[in-house]
């Protein structure tokens, strides 16, 4: 019986010959993620239940990234928890205030994932690295106590709906408005506990970084991971980058998908995703009557360097809305430096935006951002359910960073295309 990518990777790690959707099976972890929120309770987990040790410390990671530079002495204690347990443990990749950066641009960055890989994550964006080939999902801190401890985590084998990509993205269209759309026609269920697998002659129109977006957000459409074919843009992100060796799965001609999805690039607009869930998708150029108080861009689904360089060359020479504050926020310090050595940082800050250290904190309505009552923004981020950056009476818009950039600019949601 055929078999998709997701099903081939779970079950090469399972060391079985095939595996089907609804299947139960134990699986070898490649790497356990966790952060400054949810790592404590793991940590407390593992102790609670007598577990002294990891099962190795080269696939352990912890990244402290919600929270940092603390906001507050509940960030403090939880951060310092997790820095006893590193030191303790000789954490090889933990990553602290100077080396942190947000969790789900960082790994890549520093070739902790490559394709073929299994990892969990306790945080639901995990699935992000499935652009890389690789299976990855989001899981609860217990199961990251159990796989921190012993390496390994039992799986329920998804089944997969498949997304038939073709055509070309128009000017000022990137995977964020393609992610967008997706979950505008399936819903914040469409793919509930499914794998969204992308293939089609539209995934090589597709950067890295577009993938690692629309892999991003498989989760706010209920799907167990997001995963994107190996290909030559794949090979030369991982070459010289990624720490093992990858492996590369294919699906099967005969694998069995829910159903398939024709998915045309160049029909796509600029979209936004309307309060209060991403599937409230919408032309951008609809909605021009929505004024804006903040536009956030970066996040783990748009804090890349490609993200970064399109917000710049919009704001480029010119001023954003006095009245909407606008915080750009690279992914990794990597990525900060390189702004400062391409001279982003000095333009956004000439265009009347705060250059943030790496951090999630307004994505989440943890500090750096946070809305109050009646405010709207525009964000590059992932979720925009009630109360999510902030007060429960605040509203978020979700969109890519060319459609954040250019409403920042005129202060109210803005079609990039109208202001080239």
């Amino acid at each position: 019986m055929g078999m998709t990518m997701t099903q081939k990777i779970l079950a090469a790690h399972a060391g079985l010959d095939e595996v089907v959707s609804g299947q139960l099976i134990e699986a070898k972890l490649d790497l356990t993620l966790a952060n400054d929120v949810t790592a404590p309770m793991a940590i407390r987990i593992m102790r609670d239940n007598g577990f002294d040790r990891i099962f190795d410390r080269e696939r352990v990671c912890l990244v402290l990234d919600h929270f940092t530079p603390n906001k507050d002495i509940k960030s403090a204690e939880q951060c310092k928890l997790c820095r006893e347990f590193a030191w303790s443990h000789e954490l090889l990749n933990f990553f602290d205030v100077g080396t942190m950066g947000i969790e789900h641009a960082l790994l890549p960055e520093k070739g902790l994932i490559t394709a073929g890989d299994l990892i969990i994550g306790a945080d639901s964006h995990t699935c992000t690295y499935g652009a890389l080939g690789a299976f990855s999902t989001g899981v609860g801190s217990t199961d990251i106590a159990a796989g921190m401890a012993t390496g390994r985590a039992w799986f329920r084998v998804p089944a997969a709906l498949r997304f038939n990509l073709f055509g070309q993205l128009e000017p000022w269209v990137s995977g964020k408005d393609v992610i967008l759309w997706i979950i505008g026609q399936i819903g914040v269920d469409g793919a509930l506990y499914q794998s969204m697998e992308f293939s089609g002659p539209g995934v090589a129109e597709l950067s890295m970084d577009a993938r690692f977006t629309i892999c991003n957000m498989a989760i706010e459409a209920g799907a167990k991971n997001g995963i994107f074919p190996v290909d030559d843009i794949t090979r030369a992100y991982l070459d010289n980058r990624a720490l093992r060796s990858p492996v590369e799965f294919s699906a099967d001609e005969d694998a069995i998908y829910e159903r398939t999805i024709d998915v045309d690039l160049s029909a796509i607009a600029p979209t936004v995703a309307v309060p209060h869930l991403p599937e409230n998708a919408r032309p951008a150029a609809e909605l021009s009557d929505i004024e804006l108080d903040q536009c956030v861009i970066g996040s783990c689904t748009n804090g890349r360097m490609e993200d970064l360089r399109v917000a710049a060359d919009i704001l480029k020479g010119r001023k954003v809305q006095p009245r909407v504050r606008t915080i750009v926020i690279p992914g990794t310090q990597d990525i900060y430096l390189q702004c400062v050595r391409e001279g982003l940082a000095e333009l956004f800050v000439r265009a009347g935006a705060v250059f943030s250290t790496p951090t999630c904190g307004p994505c989440l309505g943890g500090h750096m951002g946070v809305l109050a009552s009646g405010e709207r923004a525009i964000s590059t981020t992932n979720r925009n359910f009630v109360g999510r950056m902030g007060h429960p009476e605040s509203e978020v818009y979700l969109a890519s960073p060319a459609v954040a950039a250019a409403s920042a600019l005129t202060g109210h949601i803005t079609d990039p295309r109208e202001t080239m």
